[in-house]
């Protein structure tokens, strides 16, 4: 059975960000057609569906290769301030974040140390803030 799948899916495309982000669409979205019965989102669940498999199972790598670079580089700034805003809020009892007028960098600083000096690690500038 293995052997068979393995040589089935040899010289084959397989699985990459955007189909796992393709899937996760018609999961929710199959998950809220089961709550409210309206036939256009089922048949959006299934052309999702089939899109995952036609892109799966496609032997034209390059091509499916080219469109997973596309939605990666509109996905990942997306991502990035995603993971930024959750280790905010994990340090929000502990550290205050500023941002360099300068070079737009955000600096992490500890909370509770009354007015300091920050210095800017990348471009040197120094401002004073209440921590």
């Amino acid at each position: 059975m293995f052997d068979f799948l393995r040589r089935f899916m040899y010289g084959r495309y397989g699985n990459d960000m955007l189909n796992q982000a393709l899937m996760l669409i018609a999961l929710f979205l199959a998950a809220v057609w089961s709550f409210v019965r309206v036939a256009p989102l089922s048949l959006l669940v299934l052309v999702l569906l089939g899109l995952c498999y036609y892109r799966m199972l496609s032997r034209d790598i390059s091509r499916r290769q080219a469109e997973n670079q596309r939605f990666l580089a509109w996905w990942m700034p997306k991502q990035k301030s995603l993971r930024d805003a959750r280790a905010r809020w994990k340090d929000r009892k502990t550290h205050r974040y500023y941002k360099c007028k300068c070079c737009k960098t955000y600096l992490r600083v500890p909370r509770g140390k009354g007015k300091i000096n920050i210095k800017c690690p990348k471009c040197g500038n120094q401002f004073v803030k209440k921590t």
